[in-house]
């Protein structure tokens, strides 16, 4: 994910699916056929608006530019019992980790997570009966037809929560940023004041043996964030599906524990469900007390304690592992999980 082009994580579109296109009432007019029944063909479908994941999209930035999309509606049906052309869907492509919402009853319409994904937010109207539909053997010159139904037509809010297995969590200047770009080729903003990072920054973190995992860099928390002060709810949002929390105190830190309790608190706040997330608890900036040390501080829950200083390059193939095995773990049990759910073919 380029810094440099505007990160985008929420919108509201309006989407219209197409209308129906609309029963004909016509008859037979043949050489030798005096007294033609009726053919009035039905009209064709109005096409549907529809999301679909795109891997190469980073933001729902193209949703600013553009705020309604509508689909083609159907064509009317036609004597000789021609059906009319069903109208052309829209495609709307979105980021993988891309959740959408309707707008005015808030309710969870679907989410798209990998590549390929898609998900009907407007259905296309119904083409209406020609009149043919309503012959019967007492009713034999129906001129009945019906009209075209109409395409749903609602508002969307569409929300990005980025998928990565290590999220890295921390105050304002904890060292997130840099950490994140000896790991891996991403090249978030740094500098040394706080909230140089205004936006999530995902980097692929590489390993030996083909094996590789990616952490985001998540903006900095502050006390009251889960209210949404700060950078708030942005930060929160995107760390709901990371595999794995990295809790970074930097050493230099007033209190470690205070530090610690509190971006756990943050976490706690918002969701329960995130705060029950394995996470590690990562001393950063060990440079500048220019030796090896892992404070103590009460953090029973955390699956590993560890320093590093990313200035160095210390500690960095000691925190990959222990993501990476934290990882494995999680997939093992996954799959176990998966195979004893299964039904064995008789």
């Amino acid at each position: 994910m380029s810094s440099n082009s505007p990160f985008i994580d929420r919108v509201v579109v309006r989407v219209v699916a197409g209308t129906g296109g609309s029963g004909q009432t016509s008859f037979r007019r043949e050489k030798f056929v005096p007294q033609g029944g009726p053919d009035g063909g039905d009209g064709g479908k109005g096409g549907d608006v529809i999301l679909r994941a795109d891997s190469n999209l980073a933001t729902l930035l193209d949703y600013t530019y553009r705020d309604r999309w509508e689909a083609e509606r159907g064509q009317h049906g036609e004597g000789s019992n021609r059906t009319g052309a069903s109208g052309g869907d829209v495609v709307l492509p979105v980021p993988p980790g891309t959740v959408a919402y309707d707008a005015t009853t808030r309710e969870l319409l679907g989410e798209l997570l990998d590549h390929g994904d898609v998900l009907r937010v407007a259905k296309g109207g119904r083409g209406g009966k020609g009149n043919a539909f309503f012959a019967t053997a007492t009713h034999q010159s129906p001129r009945e037809w019906q009209p075209g139904e109409e395409g749903e037509e609602r508002s969307l809010i569409l929300e990005l929560k980025l998928i990565a297995d290590v999220g890295l969590v921390g105050a304002p200047n904890a060292g997130k940023s840099t950490l994140l770009s000896v790991i891996s080729a991403a090249r978030p903003k740094i500098a040394d004041y706080p909230f140089t990072t205004l936006s999530p920054n995902l980097g692929v973190v590489p390993m030996s043996d083909h094996r590789s995992f990616v952490a985001a860099d998540i903006p900095g928390i502050i006390e009251g964030a889960h209210e949404g002060k700060g950078l708030g709810l942005q930060f929160l949002r995107h760390i709901e599906r990371t595999r794995i929390l990295a809790f970074l105190i930097p050493i230099d830190a007033m209190d470690w524990q205070a530090e610690y309790d509190a971006l756990r608190r943050e976490v706690a706040a918002y969701s329960a469900e995130l705060a029950a997330k394995p996470h590690m608890v990562v001393f950063s900036k060990l440079d500048l007390l220019g030796e090896d040390y892992v404070p103590e501080i009460e953090a029973p829950d955390a699956v590993a304690r560890l320093s590093l200083s990313a200035a160095n390059r210390t500690g960095l193939d000691e925190f990959k592992d222990a993501c990476w095995s934290q990882l494995l773990g999680m997939r093992q049990q996954q799959a176990a999980t998966v195979r004893a759910t299964q039904v064995p073919l008789p």
